[in-house]
């Protein structure tokens, strides 16, 4: 069995990736490796901003809002998390890029953050059912 993952974009294939290990030459997997590592920071950040559910419920709020809009007060009430918790949550969120500020108080889902919350979210999903169903 094979697995890979695909970018389809009206019909053409624009990305692919295998997922089985062996479809990959080790050479190819050292090389994306250190493809991966020279951007490690921003990875990194990225990570952080989505390794948290209270950030993760954050980007559902805000993707779920007319023009991926909320200001801080609706984080809290919506949330009921404390002024603090919002505002470590939200710098985090920025500082992965997924988040921006766009005036006093008001937040905004980047395009940058909707698309890869969404893309992340049916990806791993879809990854995960798959290899669980395969016992993989």
């Amino acid at each position: 069995m094979t697995l890979k993952l695909q970018l389809v974009e009206n019909g053409k294939v624009i990305f692919q990736i295998p997922l089985s290990p062996t479809n990959r030459s080790r050479y190819k997997a050292v090389h994306d490796l250190a493809a991966f590592e020279n951007n490690f920071a921003h990875y990194s950040k990225l990570f952080t901003a989505l390794s948290n559910d209270t950030r993760l419920m954050m980007m559902k709020h805000l993707i779920e809002k007319k023009n991926r809009t909320i200001n801080f007060t609706d984080f809290m009430r919506e949330l009921n998390i404390n002024p603090k918790l919002v505002w470590e949550h939200i710098k985090k969120l920025q500082e992965g890029g997924l988040v921006i500020k766009i005036g006093r108080g008001r937040y905004q889902c980047s395009q940058f953050g909707e698309t890869s919350f969404l893309i992340m979210n049916l990806a791993f999903r879809k990854l995960l059912q798959t290899l669980e169903e395969r016992k993989i």
